[in-house]
C-alpha cells in the first residue's frame, strides 16, 4: 500500500492519503470534473433508519481498475473495498483467510501450498470464485504482454515467474494449478516467511477470466468494466471523474456482516474545500489535512492521527529519452540529497506528525530476527542534511560534467500541498547549491504516474508504502529494469544483494537480514538513487458517529467493511 504500493501509490503527499485513496461523491459522474459541494448531505442520509450511508473525501482520482496494472495507493484502496484475495488484513494488520477456506496444507519443505477455497464465494455477477480465477490472474500478471509493473512481486516467489517475465517460459508454466474448482495449488521457489501478507496484496487478487476477456482493453477503465468479489461494488466511476460510489455487494460471502449500504466519494484537491464540506456536514471524513488545518484541528474531537508505514523521498532519473541526465553523476545526486532541511520541512510544511528520516525503509516495518532491533534503527542514518558537504559534492559534480550551472525539472502533483512542497524544495536547493535552477511542473496525479513510468522527468517527489511486512517491499524496487525502478539505475552488486536476500538466504533469516541492510546502504548512502525525506503521518477529520474504520500500515490505506454509522 502499503502499500504502496501501500507502490501504496503514491499522489504526492499528505492530503493524498497514501498516495491516494478512493471514496466517492454523491453526484453523478457526468459532473465529476467539477470540484465542490456535490456530495449528498450526510446528515440527511445517515438519519435514514433503513440506509447506512458514509460520505468521504479523497484527494486523487483513480488511475486504473485493473489489479495487474495498478501501482498506486488510490487504486489499491479501491481493490481493498471491492475485492478479496486468499487473505485480507484484519484491524491489527494480520492476514486472515478470505477466499481461502482456512489455512492451507503446506509441504514439509515449505514450498508447496494447497488452498481450499470458500464454497460460498461469488463474484458480483453471481459467478462462483474458483481456483482458475487465481491461476488466470497470476498468469496474466507475469505475462510480459500485460505490462504489469508489479509482476516482480511474483519473481523469486512463485516457481517459474522470473523465467516467464524474461520471456524464457510461457505464462502457462507458472507453478500455480487449479486442481479443481475449489482447490488451488502453488509451488514456491523457496520458503517465503511473509507469504500470507503477500497473498493479501492487490496484484495477487483473482480475476474472472470470462469477464476480463469479454471486456478486453476496456477492462478496469470504468466501474461498468469491473467485477467485485469483496464487500462493495464500485459504481458511478467514469474512468477519469472525481466522484464515485461503493455500494453493498449483495453476492459477497459475508454480506450479512457489512453494515454500509452506500459510500459516496468525492475528490477534493483543495484542503479548504474538504474542511468546509466536513464542517457543513456534507462529508463524514476528510483525507489527510494540510499543515494549516492539521495545526488548527490537531486537538479537535474530530481529529484522528495515524503513523503510516510510507517513506517519502526524492527520486532521481539518470536516463531520459535514451540519454544520460546530469543526475547520472553520483556527486550531483549526493549534493541534492544533502541540500534540504528535512526537520524544517516536516515541522513547518507538513505539521501532521510526519518525521524526518535519513533512511529509506521506514520504522515499524520489521525487526532483526536475532536481536529484535527495528530495521531502521539498526541501519541508522545513511544520508543527512549537511549544506557544507552538499556544496562540496556539487562543485565536484559540476567539474566532472564540465559545466558551471544546471537546470533540472521537479515533477509533482497539482494539489495545493504538492505545490507548497515543490516551492519549499526549489527554494532550499537553489539557495544551497549555487548555479542550480529548479523548474517546477505540477500535473494531475495520474499524469505524474505516467510521466515517471516513461522516465520523462529529472526529479520527482515520490512516496512508497509497504505491500507486505518486510524490508524487501521497498528494496527490490530498484533492481535493474525493475517495473518500479524508473530511474535508469543498474548495479550488479545491488541486484546480487537482493537476489541473495530473496533466494540464497531464504532459509537463513540472519544472513538475509544482513543482505538487506547492506542493500539499503548501497542504495542510499553509496549510490544515492533516492534521497530520503520523511516517514509520513496523517491527521484526518472524522465524525464521531462513524465507527469501525480500519486503517492499515500496508496494503490499502483503510478498509470499510466493518464501518457502521451510529447516531
Amino acid at each position: 500500500m502499503k502499500k504502496s504500493q501501500y507502490f501504496f501509490i503514491v499522489a504526492f503527499f499528505l492530503i493524498a492519503a497514501m498516495v491516494l485513496s478512493a471514496c466517492s461523491g454523491g453526484s453523478d459522474s457526468s459532473s465529476s470534473n467539477e470540484e465542490g459541494d456535490n456530495s449528498s448531505n450526510s446528515e440527511d442520509n445517515n438519519n435514514s433508519s433503513s440506509k447506512q450511508v458514509f460520505n468521504m473525501i479523497e484527494t486523487q482520482e483513480i488511475p486504473t481498475g485493473d489489479p495487474a496494472l495498478a501501482t498506486d495507493a488510490a487504486s489499491f484502496i479501491v481493490f481493498g473495498q471491492t475485492m478479496e484475495g486468499l487473505y485480507v488484513l484484519n484491524k491489527d494488520d494480520k492476514p486472515i483467510p478470505a477466499m481461502a477456506d482456512g489455512e492451507p496444507e503446506v509441504s514439509e519443505d515449505g514450498t508447496v501450498y494447497t488452498f481450499k477455497l470458500r464454497e460460498d464465494a461469488k463474484w458480483s455477477n453471481g459467478d462462483p470464485v474458483t481456483a482458475n480465477d487465481f491461476v488466470y490472474a497470476w498468469q496474466r500478471a507475469v505475462n510480459p504482454d500485460t505490462g504489469s509493473q508489479y509482476a516482480y512481486m511474483f519473481s523469486g516467489i512463485i516457481e517459474n515467474a522470473t523465467e516467464i517475465m524474461n520471456g524464457e517460459k510461457d505464462p502457462e508454466e507458472l507453478s500455480v494449478e487449479a486442481v479443481d474448482d475449489s482447490t488451488l495449488k502453488l509451488t514456491l521457489e523457496q520458503p517465503v516467511e511473509y507469504l500470507k501478507s503477500l497473498l493479501a496484496f492487490g496484484t495477487y487478487l483473482p480475476l474472472n477470466e470470462k469477464f476480463v476477456e469479454e471486456k478486453g482493453n476496456d477492462f478496469g477503465t470504468n466501474s461498468d468494466n469491473m467485477l467485485a468479489n469483496g464487500p462493495f461494488e464500485l459504481t458511478e466511476w467514469n474512468g477519469s471523474g472525481l466522484t464515485w460510489k461503493y455500494v453493498k455487494n449483495e453476492n459477497y460471502w459475508d454480506n450479512e456482516n457489512v453494515s454500509l449500504d452506500e459510500v459516496n466519494v468525492q475528490v477534493s484537491k483543495e484542503p479548504s474545500t474538504a474542511v468546509n464540506l466536513f464542517e457543513t456536514d456534507k462529508v463524514d471524513r476528510t483525507a489527510a489535512l494540510s499543515a494549516e488545518y492539521a495545526r488548527q484541528y490537531k486537538d479537535s474531537e474530530y481529529a484522528a492521527t495515524f503513523k503510516e508505514g510510507s517513506s517519502w523521498y526524492l527520486k532521481f532519473n539518470q536516463v531520459r529519452n535514451g540519454e544520460e541526465t546530469p543526475l547520472a553523476n553520483k556527486n550531483i545526486r549526493k549534493a541534492i540529497a544533502m541540500a534540504y532541511d528535512k526537520e524544517s520541512f516536516t515541522e513547518t510544511v507538513l505539521a501532521n506528525g510526519s518525521v524526518p528520516t535519513d533512511g529509506y525503509v521506514p520504522t515499524g516495518l520489521a525487526n532483526n530476527p536475532e536481536t529484535g532491533e527495528d530495521f531502521r534503527e539498526e541501519s541508522g542514518s545513511l544520508i543527512s542534511y549537511d549544506v557544507e558537504k552538499a556544496q562540496e559534492y556539487w562543485e565536484k559534480g559540476l567539474e566532472e560534467l564540465g559545466v558551471e550551472e544546471l537546470q533540472l525539472d521537479y515533477l509533482s502533483d497539482d494539489t495545493e500541498n504538492a505545490k507548497t512542497t515543490a516551492e519549499y524544495f526549489k527554494n532550499q536547493l537553489e539557495t544551497n547549491l549555487e548555479g542550480l535552477t529548479v523548474e517546477l511542473t505540477n500535473v494531475p496525479f495520474k499524469v505524474r504516474l505516467d510521466t515517471v513510468t516513461k522516465q520523462d522527468y529529472d526529479i520527482v517527489m515520490h512516496g512508497w508504502g509497504p505491500d507486505y511486512l518486510d524490508p524487501m517491499t521497498f528494496l527490490d524496487l530498484y533492481v535493474t529494469d525493475g517495473g518500479n525502478n524508473n530511474t535508469g539505475y543498474s548495479s550488479e552488486k545491488y541486484d546480487e544483494l537482493i537476489n541473495d536476500a530473496k533466494v540464497k538466504y531464504a532459509d537463513d533469516p540472519v544472513k538475509r537480514w544482513e543482505a538487506m541492510l547492506e542493500a539499503e546502504k548501497l542504495l542510499v548512502q553509496e549510490d544515492t538513487v533516492v534521497a530520503p525525506i520523511y516517514q509520513r503521518g496523517r491527521i484526518t477529520l472524522i465524525k464521531p458517529h462513524v465507527k469501525g474504520l480500519e486503517e492499515h500500515l500496508f496494503g490499502p490505506d483503510y478498509t470499510l467493511k466493518n464501518v457502521t454509522i451510529e447516531k
